[in-house]
């Protein structure tokens, strides 16, 4: 595999190739800031240009590639300092960025993000080297079983965004799965249309990104509205620095490098996706902190753990794409029908038959991380001065975004419209107390939560045993029933410590 890996540098290393990785880095940084667009959308636009310069299928994948990863570090961007997230992996970290760059931390927040994303997407590489074909043949063995209890098992994140009352996170997480369940019904026989009141729009459901924009940068638009009498006199927060320090690294590696684990083998699992991925890791790290933690009010192991495992996630999905042909998400089923359009069919035999295409990817993911950390790092400061412009000015700017935004996804007025509906729907879960990640949350498994469920059942013909069956399943649901009764256990272990101690100190 060393040597095989060599062979890939020295495609990689190629005038061409270097050229398109850095290209391709620097577009995904800025596509990933602008929401709505995202690297699916990047890639079918750039796609007929590539076939137009008759590039080899290694040299466009490598664009394609660095598009594609490039973005998640950009996603974190808006995320942090605007509250925009530019895909659905990076509304997890607006739960900790945002409230960072309010306290004037938005660029140990930048930093963070980008050390995190180097990090994941680096070791994740060297784990698509060595593990790849391994890997491939136990993303096999996930059925629709296998994918239900994995569902069940991230929606046991819940209980980390339920500190304030465990009502409200219910019923946030329900409304989130109410609307993942508007549309038609694809696994009926007559295609039943469901809660869409007649609307022919809402036929396809209701878009993520209409949803996540809604709710958080047009309610922080109206809360900014409705506070404005008290925004008058309100001082923006000073840059106060932009660099890590060597505590806060040190506090955020073991994180990083867990969420990168979680990230990968997530990725590997076609349709799971990096906003699965972000979730799990997020929850994971803010088990592990407890009492320690300060997530949800601007925690940078809050960013660390979500950038971590979206960019290792990204890098992962590659491996179901080249080895097993199945595409594990739209980007990558676009980045399938690109590689099957210049004569490339990807499968168990593109190690043998198309080994430069898989190493040649390999290696330039290598040079594209270090391409994006040293294009990232210096700009820290620079971007973080976006936060100094007022606010009277930065907020039609970024109503001005999120407009565009939406509405480049599907060219569509009605889906504006839903983007304000969930405006005010996130202004009045702010006002009320409501937490908004649970929806997020709820929005994003209700779908694949019902349709691997049904799938499951209609596979193993109404046996319910399918789902407890497997060693997968087995393990899932133990990982599932640990996340939920190890916080309670941890804290009361940690509170007769505490007692202890003090009791040592009276004494």
């Amino acid at each position: 595999m060393i040597d095989l890996l060599l062979d890939g540098f020295a495609v990689a290393f190629t005038g061409t190739n270097l050229m398109l990785v850095v290209i391709g880095c620097l577009l995904g940084t800025i596509i990933g800031m602008l929401p709505g667009i995202g690297p699916i959308n990047a890639i079918a636009i750039l796609f007929p240009i590539v076939l137009t310069l008759e590039l080899p299928a290694s040299s466009a994948l490598i664009f394609f590639a660095g598009i594609f990863y490039g973005s998640q570090y950009g996603n974190s961007i808006s995320s942090i300092l605007l509250n925009v997230p530019g895909t659905s992996s990076a509304a997890v970290t607006c739960i900790d960025g945002h409230p960072l760059s309010k306290q004037g931390k938005a660029g140990p927040a930048l930093a963070m993000s980008a050390l995190a994303s180097f990090s994941g997407g680096t070791i994740s590489i060297f784990l698509l080297v060595f593990f790849a074909p391994y890997l491939a043949s136990f993303a096999i063995d996930f059925g629709p079983a296998e994918y239900f209890v994995l569902m069940v098992c991230a929606f046991t994140a819940l209980t980390s965004f339920s500190e304030g009352s465990f009502i409200k996170a219910m019923f946030s997480a329900f409304l989130g799965l109410a609307i993942a369940t508007v549309g038609i019904d694809e696994l009926s026989f007559d295609g039943m249309r469901r809660f869409t009141g007649g609307l022919h729009e809402l036929d396809d459901g209701i878009d993520f990104i209409v949803v996540v924009i809604g709710i958080f940068a047009i309610g922080e638009l109206l809360l900014f509205v409705s506070e404005a009498k008290h925004n008058v006199k309100e001082k923006v927060a000073s840059l106060s620095r932009v660099l890590l320090t060597f505590k806060e690294i040190k506090d955020s590696l073991a994180g990083i490098l867990r969420s990168c684990l979680t990230g990968f083998f997530v990725g590997v699992l076609p349709g799971a996706g990096a906003t699965i991925a972000s979730f799990l890791a997020y929850n994971t790290e803010k088990k592990m902190a407890g009492e320690s933690g300060n997530f949800g009010k601007g925690d940078l192991r809050g960013i660390a753990a979500p950038e971590s495992a979206n960019n290792s996630s990204a890098v992962g999905s590659f491996i179901p794409l080249l080895v097993l042909g199945v595409p594990g998400s739209e980007t990558t089923a676009v980045l399938l029908a690109a590689l099957i359009t210049l004569g490339v069919m990807p499968g168990p035999t593109m190690l043998t038959d198309s080994p430069d295409i898989f190493w040649g990817v390999a290696a330039s993911m290598f040079i594209g991380n270090l391409v994006l950390i040293f294009l990232n790092l210096p700009l820290v400061r620079l971007l973080a001065k976006i936060l100094q412009i007022p606010k009277w000015i930065l907020m039609p700017l970024i109503a001005v975004l999120s407009i565009v935004g939406v509405y480049v996804i599907n060219g569509s007025e009605f889906d504006l419209i839903l983007m304000l509906i969930f405006g005010v729907i996130g202004f009045f879960m702010r006002k009320t107390g409501f937490p908004i990640a649970p929806l997020v949350l709820g929005l994003v498994l209700g779908g694949l939560i019902e349709v691997n469920f049904r799938r499951a059942l209609t596979y193993s013909y109404g046996e319910f045993s399918t789902f407890y069956e497997s060693p997968i399943t087995i393990t899932l649901w133990v990982i599932t029933a640990f996340s939920l009764v190890a916080p309670p256990i941890i804290k009361y272990v940690r509170q007769q410590f505490k007692a202890k101690q003090v009791e040592s100190a009276s004494d």
